[in-house]
């Protein structure tokens, strides 16, 4: 769709300037919501995306004012930095507001295991309250929630009060919500069902008088898949059959110590030990999982497609029969199976993962998808062998079955990215219609020449022409890193370059050198980039080693200029597998052949590099020279994918990216 003219939200807006493309933006953004639709917004980085998003509810639910049932705000981000971003643009906010304003009320709010102290991760319970009598409790309660709403507060801070006062901080925010104007929390919280059903209600948050901000949209339609993903092996069989075990024996000391007869609980226990031992010991799974593990070595790809009605009938007949006069039909069989699992408690010990679920609940969850989903070529079931161990795997391949739906529930939202590139791709992927789709894309304002983008023509990661490139692609690495003083990135397109990389690039001009390792901890990478920023204060250099869509190149703020130059190597499709045959086969049926290839393998390779060249340039002063060696980079089919406000240059060898990062710098 598109607007006509433009409308201001000054009053609400945090700074004492607006730029040009804020000021669009948060036009856009307020006719957006007042048409009760979705703006899709490509801002990249330094346009002020978040004042600018605020700025446009803030006035849309200031209009609704006569109107007790005010719209409430829910800001999503997955980023911790984000969420700190956006209560300090609300305190501005607030500070700015004219005498006799009501100021904007807001609640920040992360996972439970963040903010309480301990959490069984079985019964969900917290022990933050032990030992407060309920008078006490409440009352406390009712203080700490006074103390959130006061003025716009960090999660952290919150937390600290809480365990200062003795009292839940987790449990306070979530009632506190009912009161705000705003609420900051993960997506989780509206796209994942379970998380949505059990948190929305609480918080007296009701979707149809919601208005959604999503940050960093661009990764919503992979957490929205994420949330659906769930992992079976044989050894689930084993570990649900002890968890069922220790709850029957629970169950058993419970009625004997009260002197109690056997209850319901109990002998729904006894029975599904029987259906779980079944599972584990049946001899026709085993083969199943055998067969599939065969079939896999052989195809030579490293996982296989599998029919989710194949699965669930090998499922049904392992349980057969252990259920006097139980359903016939062995999807009923299963859900019955499945509501006495996720009855399962146990006691928190070493045999619970650290995702928080018991082995019962999580085959539970498993079994339900396939159940949900066993008839729609939404879901994908993946069999593989990840270190020779036999697993399934579910898979989304569309997020608008479940983003569709909440978009359309909603009162409107805003969308926002500097890589939701192309717009109209993502409200596609996340099944928002054109007719309730504003789609746009804004610009920096930022000086080009502050961030030249040299693409090299020489080289790629092309996997025929990858070894005759590879000895340049290195020599272009050194020749940036010999002309460069300060700090340098380099992200590989995967692991195995980067190790090769890595290893063959052991001189670096007398800066510390640094890499990115699989499971990094957030810890790690936030004192690696503290590192950074120490060398560079003290006049010295390094080299960081990361991977495209990795801990490095993705989500990070590189503040204060730390990084001098970008160095992106190759063009990241994703490999041939089941998985992304699927995920191809389905959007050539839903978007035909020429966008399935562009939305499932070409735009989000290019994006991931659109991210990492993103990573230095945060405010409007800042500069630094970006490389990009790969010269498919130049074919008209990716370069489509690049948004038109970036202007690119060319490089032909090492020797000539020496010296435009030797001129660039000169000239700085």
């Amino acid at each position: 769709m598109s607007v006509g003219s433009e409308v201001e939200a000054r009053l609400f807006f945090a700074h004492e300037k607006i730029r040009d493309s804020q000021k669009k933006m948060v036009s856009d953004g307020i006719i957006a919501l007042q048409e009760g639709v979705s703006l899709l917004a490509a801002a990249p980085t330094g346009i002020g995306k978040t004042a600018a998003a605020l700025a446009s509810a803030f006035e849309v639910t200031n209009f609704y004012n006569a109107n007790p049932e005010v719209p409430k705000i829910l800001f999503m981000t997955g980023r911790q930095s984000q969420h700190r971003i956006v209560v300090e643009t609300v305190r501005l906010i607030n500070s700015n507001l004219p005498s006799g304003n009501p100021r904007i009320r807001l609640v920040d709010i992360i996972g439970r295991e963040g903010m309480c102290d301990s959490v069984n991760k079985s019964t969900g319970e917290c022990t933050c309250e032990e030992g407060i009598v309920e008078p006490a409790r409440k009352g406390r309660r009712a203080d700490l929630e006074d103390f959130i709403l006061e003025e716009p507060r960090h999660v952290d801070r919150v937390i600290k009060e809480g365990v200062a006062r003795g009292i839940c901080a987790w449990a306070t925010a979530r009632s506190a919500v009912r009161r705000a104007d705003i609420l900051v929390c993960d997506y989780n919280h509206v796209f994942v069902e379970e998380v949505r059903e059990n948190s929305l209600p609480v918080m007296s948050v009701d979707l149809d008088n919601a208005i959604l901000v999503v940050d960093e949209a661009h990764n919503l339609p992979d957490r929205i898949r994420l949330g659906l993903e769930r992992i079976v092996t044989t050894e689930v069989f084993r570990r649900a059959r002890i968890d069922v075990n220790a709850h029957k024996e629970n169950l058993e000391e419970s009625t004997k110590k009260l002197d109690l007869p056997a209850s319901k609980s109990h002998s729904d226990a006894l029975l599904l030990e029987k259906q779980v031992k079944a599972l584990e010991d049946d001899s026709a799974l085993s083969t199943w999982f055998s067969e599939k593990t065969a079939e896999n070595e052989a195809s030579k790809v490293g996982d296989l497609r599998i029919d989710t009605g194949e699965f669930l009938g090998v499922i049904a007949r392992a349980i057969e029969g252990i259920e006097e006069n139980g359903p016939e039909d062995g999807i009923a069989r299963i859900k019955r199976m499945n509501s006495r699992l996720l009855s399962v408690v146990v006691d928190e010990d070493d045999s619970i993962e650290e995702d928080g679920q018991n082995d019962c609940i999580r085959l539970a969850e498993f079994l339900d998808i396939c159940i949900k989903y066993r008839d729609s070529p939404a879901l994908s079931l993946i069999f593989d062998n990840v270190l020779e161990v036999p697993r399934v795997i579910s898979h989304l391949l569309d997020p608008s079955v479940v983003g569709g739906p909440i978009f359309k529930q909603c009162a409107g939202s805003i969308l926002m990215s500097g890589t939701l590139f192309p717009p109209v791709m993502y409200s596609d992927i996340l099944g928002i219609p054109e007719d309730k789709a504003m789609c746009k894309e804004y610009y920096s304002g930022f000086p080009p020449d502050n961030r030249p983008v040299f693409i090299a023509r020489d080289v790629t990661s092309k996997f025929t022409e990858r070894e005759g490139s590879y000895s340049s692609i290195r020599d272009h690495i050194r020749s940036v890193l010999e002309k460069t003083d300060g700090n340098v990135a380099v992200f590989a397109p995967s692991y195995a370059m980067l190790d090769r990389i890595y290893a063959d690039i052991d001189y670096t001009f007398g800066k510390q050198r640094f890499r990115e390792e699989r499971g990094m901890s957030k810890r790690s990478v936030d004192g690696t980039v503290g590192r950074l920023h120490e060398l560079k204060s003290m006049g010295f250099g390094a080299v960081l080693f990361g991977v495209l869509s990795g801990k490095f190149s993705e989500g990070v703020d590189y503040a204060e200029n730390v990084l001098d130059a970008v160095v992106c190597i190759g063009l990241p499709l994703p490999p041939p597998s089941a998985r992304q045959d699927a995920l191809l086969e389905y959007y050539a049926g839903r978007f035909g052949r020429s966008k399935a290839w562009k939305y499932a393998s070409l735009q989000p390779a290019v994006n991931s590099i659109m991210q990492a060249l993103g990573r230095p340039i945060r405010k409007r002063e800042d500069k630094a020279i970006i490389v990009l060696l790969e010269k498919r980079l130049l074919e008209r089919r990716v370069r489509d994918c690049l948004p038109k406000s970036m202007h690119t240059r060319q490089t032909t060898s090492p020797s000539r990216t020496s010296k435009h990062v030797e001129r660039f710098f000169e000239m700085s």
